[in-house]
């Protein structure tokens, strides 16, 4: 997804950029395996199974003419993820050889916040977001997304059939984010039509625009929050001790907004998808056997949302796992290879006893770069599919899981569309409805989601 660039400080390359890496590896003996385009995204699984046979690491391209070392291997993955010393994620030197126009630049570009920073820089742009999201009570997170669930529920359950990804699974991460950050309900539009623009452009045009309109959003919501403050993540984020620049707070909101909600969406159309296409999943969730949870971890171990990222770069040229690697060389975690090296249980298939697959996954990444919100987004993403599944109660595909069409791209793994039938739902149908629910679709002025006012002191939370 592209996200915005905020206000830029001057890139300053860090000391490992003298060796610039290579931008394909050029060994005769190497074939280059693309992870983009109509092939990869429709089994990407195959290919995985054929970068194995390189060992450890694979040689790889994730656009036209930038290429990659991705790591195939669980436990290579986890010495990588847990070793700040040897691997380095400030992608400046990287950067300044790649074309600036490169479709990858805006997931791995040098930005001033927590994703591609080091040491004590990392440390302070991650204890921003850590603790601005403790302040946020479980219960009243699952409320804003019941919320939100339910309204946009209500907006196509008359209906009988549903785009479920365009509909539904795209929107839910970004209104619950809106009220999050702090502004009223009536912002969510603008902000559904910028973040679910840029995830769906198809023209350089199109993503222009709607990075654009996430840009303004951004400015607006800095704006609003500086005027006056309240209970909300922005304004914690200004109020937290570490105190962010103003291209530090940019960065920060922009990289907690975009990161959050594509790999959100992407949880709740894939386990929705596994869900509607397998009875055992259905079938049970609806008589008391296995719950969203655990569809949704059988997704993340199965389907990680995010398939291959947290780009490391060796402060030095180091032999890693049977290959060497120069200085500042481009490598890759593949969480979706790592995490089904010993095998996967495809949609229908029989999981192990338990419902979830079993099995240690790394959808969420590991080490100090893990994902630092896990909680809250798999809170969103049950919710979102309890709701549901609740309201409708007999929904399922209108095409079979081997026909849905996924997303092109290296480094996630979600559906263009997830069509949907079910009994239609009517606002005056006797009994309670998504439009009767209560608070299903009043509309809220601000989040309220605080434990303590933005002015109390930072520390431990108590309790």
């Amino acid at each position: 997804m592209t996200a915005p660039r905020p206000p830029r400080t001057p890139v300053r390359a860090p000391d490992h950029s003298a060796a610039a890496p290579l931008p394909v590896p050029t060994s005769p003996d190497h074939e280059v395996v693309a992870l983009y385009g109509p092939d990869f995204a429709a089994d990407p699984y195959s290919v995985y199974d054929r970068l194995r046979e390189y060992g450890p690491l694979a040689p790889v391209e994730i656009a036209p003419g930038i290429g990659a070392m991705l790591v195939t291997d669980y436990r290579a993955a986890l010495e990588l993820l847990h070793d700040p010393e040897t691997w380095s994620k400030d992608s400046r030197a990287w950067q300044a050889t790649v074309p600036p126009d490169s479709p990858v630049l805006p997931m791995m570009g040098w930005r001033p916040n927590a994703l591609v920073n080091d040491g004590e820089a990392h440390r302070r742009y991650r204890q921003v977001i850590t603790e601005s999201f403790s302040l946020i009570a479980p219960h009243e997170l699952r409320e804003h997304t019941r919320q939100v669930a339910e309204e946009l529920i209500s907006r196509f359950s008359s209906r009988g059939e549903a785009d479920l990804m365009a509909e539904y699974a795209s929107k839910v991460p970004v209104l619950v984010f809106n009220r999050l950050f702090g502004l009223p309900d009536s912002y969510s539009d603008r902000l559904v039509t910028a973040l679910c623009g840029m995830l769906d452009a198809t023209t350089p045009e199109e993503a222009v625009a709607a990075n654009e309109a996430f840009s303004a959003y951004i400015g607006e919501l800095i704006e609003a929050k500086r005027e006056k403050r309240g209970a909300d993540l922005a304004s914690w984020f200004m109020d937290h001790p570490a105190g962010l620049s103003p291209d530090e707070l940019a960065s920060e909101i922009v990289v907690t907004m975009a990161a959050g909600h594509n790999p959100t969406t992407h949880l709740i159309g894939n386990a929705l998808a596994r869900m509607l296409s397998d009875d055992r999943y259905y079938s049970t969730l609806s008589s008391g056997g296995l719950t969203p949870r655990d569809a949704l971890h059988d997704v993340l171990r199965n389907d990680s949302p995010m398939s291959n990222l947290s780009p490391h770069f060796p402060t030095r040229d180091i032999f890693f796992h049977g290959t060497w690697l120069r200085a500042g060389q481009l490598v890759l975690v593949s969480y979706a290879a790592a995490s089904t090296q010993h095998g996967r249980t495809a949609p229908g298939e029989s999981a192990a006893a338990g419902g979830s697959g079993g099995g240690a996954h790394l959808a969420w990444a590991a080490g100090p770069h893990a994902c630092p919100v896990q909680n809250p987004a798999l809170l969103i993403a049950t919710t979102a599919i309890e709701r549901l599944t609740a309201w409708l109660s007999d929904i399922q595909l209108t095409v079979p899981h081997d026909e849905l069409v996924w997303r092109h791209g290296p480094f996630h793994r979600g559906l263009v569309e997830l069509p949907a039938g079910f009994t239609p739902i009517t606002p005056d149908q006797a009994g309670v409805t998504p439009w009767s629910s209560p608070s299903s679709s009043t509309p809220r002025d601000a989040t309220s989601t605080a434990r303590r006012s933005a002015s109390a002191s930072w520390g431990p939370r108590p309790g």
